[in-house]
């Protein structure tokens, strides 16, 4: 059977300074009608299950640990008896959701996963957080990229990039060396491709993701994060 890619936009509130605002993330579904990966699962593993249906999961993929985006996968990877993956260098993100347990799988640089009659793999994306990856789909001409890249530029964490140039130099080595009609399906908001984004590299380069940025007045849902609160330390161990 040919595998597919589906996706499940899951929603949260959270509070900043006395305003309750919504959040949307991304969970994302590749597999066929027998199996499938399940990747960053957003706290709504009831919506997410029901999407996956009498299918198998056999791996809970996540991109980072980031709280918003693995509010799921002990849950989701439960009902299966399927691993969970992450990158080891956000064990600590991992902790500040799930205290009492550790992922099954510390993923590396190059790994990779099957479902299906398809292979995921592993890139190494960091940036936004440390152990940041995101996931190449070459017979499905996809890109599942995290909070690494995003529709509208690099990902954002609280509204600031802990590591720009570290998300760069990943960006510009691993991601915009892929075809350009490559899909990129981010932890955010809608997907866009390897040759939309690519184009806007050079400014990038240039500071044009910096310039001005304390005048700036963004919403605060546009990463995801920054109305949750969430601050990292890329440097912590």
């Amino acid at each position: 059977m040919t595998a597919r890619i589906e996706r499940v936009v899951t929603e949260g509130v959270v509070d900043v300074d006395g305003v309750e605002h919504k959040v949307e993330n991304n969970t994302w579904i590749l597999g066929d009608d027998e199996e499938v990966i399940v990747i960053d699962p957003a706290r709504d593993a009831e919506r997410i299950l029901e999407k996956v249906g009498e299918r198998e999961v056999l791996a809970v993929v996540c991109t980072h640990g980031l709280p918003d985006h693995v509010g799921a996968a002990i849950e989701v990877a439960a009902r299966d008896e399927a691993v969970v993956a992450l990158h080891p260098k956000d064990r600590p993100l991992w902790r500040l959701t799930w205290s009492e347990t550790w992922p099954d799988i510390d993923m590396e640089d190059e790994g990779l996963f099957g479902v299906a009659d398809v292979q995921l793999e592993v890139l190494s994306t960091p940036g936004v957080s440390q152990g940041g990856v995101s996931l190449y789909c070459e017979a499905l001409d996809a890109v599942f990229t995290g909070k690494s890249l995003q529709a509208d530029g690099p990902g954002k964490i609280g509204g600031e990039y802990p590591a720009l140039a570290d998300q760069l130099t990943a960006i510009g080595g691993r991601l915009f060396t892929l075809p350009h009609h490559t899909r990129v399906l981010p932890a955010h908001g809608e997907e866009s491709t390897i040759g939309d984004l690519e184009p806007q590299f050079d400014a990038w380069l240039s500071g044009s993701l910096t310039r001005g940025a304390a005048e700036q007045h963004e919403s605060p849902l546009s990463d995801g994060t920054k109305a949750a609160g969430i601050r990292i330390n890329l440097h912590d161990e």
